[in-house]
């Protein structure tokens, strides 16, 4: 996560197929304490959802951050007030109401021990709102690997696969471990993209950032020329030009006791 480079521009292209998981996500935290003092999204990426937590809890104060500097850069543009941390290196404080991440943690390898840590540091009920998308065995990112793997690149490129995220049972138990009543839940949402290549172009905002990073631009070429036929014939488009792109997603919602 601390290494990945982020295009806000290019992540924002799919604003509305992006947010559904958030609006989803959050209409199921229930905290309506009109004295709630802290509300906080860790990993805000451009800021663009953010608003939406203010205007939910227009009392709190609304604390904002991520790990790229490109998306702090945007967050603020869009006059939120974020800044640079590492979900890694970030403790909840103790006044924190609510704590929503989405789609973030799927980055940090480790996270299932940075959500017990922030579950230990939250007050008795306090809510903790998780999603990440649970699509890693898709053809769209086992087509990427297979790439990924080819002599040419093999050395160079380092994907994880379906190894990444738990399934909602996994999050379920970490967080009623950490004794909290949970509810715990995966959608898979069925989007409709269009224009020419519309997987690679929504994969270029997300699954193949590492590739990016790890390639100069001729071999970056070179490896996107390989995937995008690969990705065309697992994603063949509808009669009426569309193309259907199922996206599993898999959700948490905790209230700690």
């Amino acid at each position: 996560m601390t290494t990945t480079s982020w295009d806000p521009e290019l992540y924002r292209a799919f604003d509305d197929h992006r947010s559904r998981p958030f609006l989803d996500l959050l209409a199921r935290v229930g905290e309506t304490d009109p004295a709630l003092t802290r509300v906080v999204d860790a990993g805000c990426g451009p800021g663009h959802l953010t608003g939406l937590l203010a205007r939910r809890w227009p009392t709190a104060t609304v604390e904002a951050f991520d790990s790229s500097p490109d998306m702090v850069a945007a967050a603020r543009a869009a006059g939120v007030d974020a800044t640079q941390v590492d979900v890694r290196d970030w403790t909840p404080p103790r006044d924190t109401g609510v704590l929503v991440t989405n789609a973030v943690l799927q980055w940090v390898p480790e996270h299932p021990d940075v959500l017990r840590r922030w579950m230990a540091s939250l007050a008795p009920g306090a809510w903790i709102a998780v999603q990440v998308p649970g699509n890693f065995d898709a053809p769209s990112h086992v087509l990427t690997r297979e790439v990924a793997t080819l002599p040419q690149w093999r050395d160079r490129i380092l994907l994880r696969g379906t190894e990444t995220v738990l399934d909602p049972l996994g999050y379920a138990d970490i967080l009623a471990a950490a004794g909290a009543d949970v509810d715990a839940w995966e959608t898979t949402y069925l989007q409709r993209l269009d224009g020419d290549d519309p997987i690679l172009r929504w994969i270029s905002g997300t699954a193949l950032r590492p590739v990016r990073d790890a390639l100069d631009d001729d071999a970056y070429d070179a490896f996107v020329r390989e995937l995008a036929p690969r990705l065309r014939a697992a994603y063949p488009p509808s009669a009426d030009g569309g193309t259907w792109f199922p996206f599993r997603r898999v959700f948490a919602v905790a209230r700690t006791r």
